[in-house]
């Protein structure tokens, strides 16, 4: 067996769902017009709309289906100029059930551990590089290595690790210049991707988030809230984008810092306080609809956390690596 056979990860729920409308469409199942609701497809695929409005953007960014006046999508390129149909999808042929319960089953293994394993993982990423040692991190868990090689490709597809010319999974190093780089890139991608996301962002959501963010101020910084406080802005409204191409490239630039920051938040030696304020400012803009200047302000944001960040790699640079690092994890000189 190849070792590309060995380590990949069973299909996601989306990509199932995804690749059932595309061979649908491509094979004519599926009539140009066709509207398709989010919430008849998930009951057809016995799952929840997350996974169907992730595969419906795919499909939208590859010209397969389009938006129109009315809810929902047509089945087609917008230039088709067709009327829409509205049927029951059902009666179309639709059926991927086992294959969405063999991913189902699959993700209930490796979400045991994911968590977990994301945070123990970036909490070695500024102490240098380390090998990820896949026996030793199963036995860890207590799980198959398949389940741990799920586990690891969905964080090297996330950006957190890589494999190196040896196949081995690394870790690290977190460097001042691997800072710098990840948030130009998030500079470049996380304003345009916030203003196409914001006229789609419900504003009772977003009043709730401000709701939120104001009492996490009153209550100080604490690192619960904060973890809340930055999923709401910088995954729950950039990546809420349509574009499932640039939400999927954020991901892979947000992860290792946001990651790292949760785990310097729990060392008490992270300034959480600016960014209340600054993630205030831009919720705030986003429930008057000023889009234009929600984006602007999240590019300050971004260059101010930017600047925070690489102090605080300076800080860890005097303190000892921890004692209590997950034991699957092993100080290298391998190069990624």
């Amino acid at each position: 067996m190849t070792d590309t056979a060995t380590n990949a990860s069973p299909p996601r729920l989306y990509e199932i769902v995804e690749r059932a409308l595309r061979s649908s469409i491509g094979v004519g199942r599926l009539p140009a017009g066709l509207v398709l609701l989010e919430g008849p497809i998930a009951e057809v695929f016995q799952t929840s709309r997350a996974p169907v409005q992730r595969a419906l953007a795919r499909l939208e960014a590859d010209g397969l289906i389009h938006r129109f006046e009315g809810r929902g999508f047509l089945v087609g390129p917008e230039a088709a100029g067709v009327a829409p149909l509205r049927a029951d999808i059902r009666g179309f042929g639709l059926d991927a059930a086992e294959e969405i319960d063999e991913a189902q089953q699959s993700r209930a293994s490796w979400e045991r551990i994911y968590a977990t394993a994301e945070r123990q993982i970036a909490s070695c990423l500024v102490f240098g590089r380390y090998r990820i040692v896949e026996a030793e991190m199963a036995d860890h868990f207590g799980v198959s290595r398949t389940v741990v090689r799920d586990v690891l490709g969905r964080l090297q597809e996330r950006g957190l690790i890589e494999k190196n010319a040896s196949s081995h999974w690394i870790a690290g190093p977190l460097t001042a210049r691997a800072i710098r780089e990840l948030y130009e890139m998030r500079r470049l991608l996380e304003p345009p991707a916030l203003v196409s996301a914001a006229p789609s962002l419900p504003h009772g959501e977003v009043e709730a988030m401000l709701d939120r963010l104001r009492r996490a101020e009153a209550a100080g910084p604490l690192p619960e809230i904060m973890d809340a406080v930055e999923e709401d802005l910088h995954v729950r409204c950039v990546l809420a984008t349509p574009n499932a191409r640039l939400a999927d490239a954020l991901r892979h630039n947000q992860l290792p810092l946001l990651a790292t920051h949760a785990f310097t938040r729990s060392l008490g030696i992270a300034d959480d306080q600016p960014i209340l304020t600054e993630h205030r400012l831009v919720l705030e803009l986003l429930a008057q609809e000023a889009w234009p200047a929600a984006a602007a302000v999240l590019e300050t944001h971004l260059q101010a956390a930017e600047r925070r960040a690489v102090a605080r790699l300076k800080t860890l640079a005097v303190i000892p690596v921890p004692a209590n690092l997950a034991p699957y994890l092993t100080k290298t000189s391998e190069h990624g």
